[in-house]
């Protein structure tokens, strides 16, 4: 075997490799995803579930946030389960009210 085709097969083995940690860490995620929605499932209402789903549409970093913290207090027991549309709707609004943005205007 020349030194080409040695240099070949490791610039192969070295991409099969990259390709491999790669689909891992893609299944590794999905699989996350999963169990965050099956636990959303259980922890809130359709409605209130689709209402989430559209706000991701929208702001996705802002919906995977709320995510995390109705699981985590679903987890604590900090709220009452399942949560229904209307209080998803007041966290929301809690939420947007913390959020506000100061502008300065010049004149």
């Amino acid at each position: 075997m020349s030194t080409e085709d040695a240099e070949l097969a490791a610039i192969q083995k070295r991409k099969l490799l990259s390709l491999q940690r790669r689909m891992a860490e893609q299944q590794k995620k999905l699989q996350v995803e999963a169990q965050k929605q099956a636990a959303l499932r259980v922890i809130m209402t359709p409605e209130a579930r689709q209402r989430l789903n559209n706000l991701k549409l929208v702001r996705p970093e802002f919906a995977e946030q709320i995510e995390l913290q109705l699981i985590q207090a679903a987890q604590t027991g900090k709220v009452k389960l399942p949560i229904t549309d209307e209080q998803l709707k007041e966290v929301l609004i809690r939420l947007q009210s913390q959020r506000r943005e100061t502008r300065i205007r010049r004149m």
